[in-house]
């Protein structure tokens, strides 16, 4: 490979480049984005970005001189229209024409939208511009109306709520954060939310919208609110549109194997828009989170330069909402399993692990860092632990791991034949 063609502006595409570079990797690299930015953080665009306390600078993975340091090609505002995998090319949509040897797809996701939802005062959450919208809205007073309970949602809710807005919130189920499967932490983090002044409406379907003059009219289920803003926060579609063009296997994402590579020959995916076999589970799974995007651009890194590895590591993600933090390791395990408390949910410190067949599966904690320290080390490796003793806060979790094993040296091995 002396050609290599990146196309998207995330964590995903920035962490392929680095990790080639750092490899020795001296081809041509060219990075094609359709925002006019080098590839940024997309985590904070719902945190410290929104309230303000990080602008562009802050967010960017590397700097726009780091790329010309490191001979990479920008072609950044620009879409990628087509991947001829026939004649190894991409052309752009200012008709330029780049030939490549490998090709990687990190397009990512956008922000679902419903139909009927959009205007003015509708807004999303995906890029650097969606925020910088909204951040125009957020003024003490106003009232922000958010459909959706996930991540965004509450992690929004979180920031304008602490502005000065009012908040309403509204989940079509019982609880937010449902998609994190622990009872206990979504209704903590629920409790959270509504002490700080955030009204929960769950339960509730947002049928319709209306913007007038005097804001946005919704029709719920629940009777009409009127808001200043709104924002959909319901989910992200995987951006596939240019590998249906190129005839890539596609299903719910680009399909790839464990390696990150696609139905064509010499095109990979990776980061939110795959759909990634993984070895452990025996199954393709989409994940759009951070910490897996950028370790897919790591392990394809080292499979373009001539070390293929498998990525088989289990998932990871976080999430900050006001002084609390929610972490969870394994989330996609989805076969049967006994959940053990470990914490309780009155003092909002807490973890819920899953275990199955004397090995522990997940976990997912609320303000528990050391928890996931320790058991993201033990996930599937089988242990003689009891459920009790994971419930035990006085158990320590680090008699769990495997001793470490002394380097060999001179001194050591004299000792041994001694």
């Amino acid at each position: 490979m002396t050609r290599c063609v990146i196309i998207g502006g995330g964590v995903a595409a920035a962490s392929t480049i680095a990790g080639l570079r750092d490899r020795g990797f001296d081809g041509d690299i060219t990075l094609v984005g359709d925002e006019p930015h080098v590839p940024y953080e997309r985590p904070p665009l719902s945190k410290e970005f929104l309230t303000g306390a990080w602008g562009l600078a802050d967010i960017q993975i590397n700097s726009p001189g780091w790329y010309a340091d490191h001979g990479v090609v920008l072609a950044l505002g620009v879409r990628a229209e087509t991947v001829d995998v026939s004649n190894h090319c991409v052309v752009l949509s200012d008709d330029r024409v780049i030939d490549y040897d490998t090709v990687v797809l990190a397009t990512g996701s956008r922000a679902r939208v419903l139909p009927g939802f959009a205007g003015e005062r509708v807004h999303a959450i995906r890029t650097v511009a969606d925020t910088t919208r909204l951040v125009d809205r957020l003024e003490r007073g106003r009232h922000l109306a958010i459909l959706g309970g996930g991540f965004v949602g509450c992690e929004v809710a979180a920031v304008a709520v602490e502005r000065g807005l009012q908040v309403t919130l509204f989940e079509p189920g019982d609880r937010v954060l449902q998609r994190i499967g622990a009872t206990e932490i979504e209704l903590a983090i629920g409790r959270v939310h509504a002490e700080r002044g955030v009204d929960i409406r769950t339960g509730v379907h947002v049928t319709s919208m209306l913007e007038t003059t005097a804001g946005v009219e919704l029709t719920t289920t629940d009777g009409m609110v009127l808001c200043d803003d709104l924002l959909v926060g319901v989910g992200s579609i995987p951006n596939t549109e240019i590998a249906v063009q190129a005839g890539l296997n596609v299903s719910d994402g680009v399909t790839t194997d464990e390696f990150g590579r696609t139905s064509a020959d010499d095109v990979f995916a990776i980061g939110d828009v795959a759909s990634r076999f993984h070895p452990t589970h025996g199954r393709h799974i989409r994940v759009e989170h951070h910490d897996t995007a950028m370790r897919h651009g790591q392990y394809l890194a080292r499979t373009l330069t001539g070390e293929p590895t498998a990525f088989t590591e289990e998932h990871y993600f976080w999430s900050h909402q006001y002084d609390h933090q929610i972490q969870s390791v394994g989330g996609h395990y989805s076969g049967p399993g006994t959940r053990v408390l470990r914490g309780s949910l009155h003092s909002l410190s807490l973890s819920v692990i899953t275990m199955h067949e004397n090995r522990i599966r997940s976990i997912v904690a609320l303000d528990r860092p050391r928890d996931i320290l320790q058991i993201r080390k033990l996930i599937g490796t089988p242990h003689n632990v009891t459920e009790a003793q994971l419930a035990d806060e006085g158990f320590d979790l680090k008699s769990l791991a495997p001793p470490r094993q002394r380097p060999t040296t001179t001194r050591n091995r004299e000792r041994v034949r001694a």
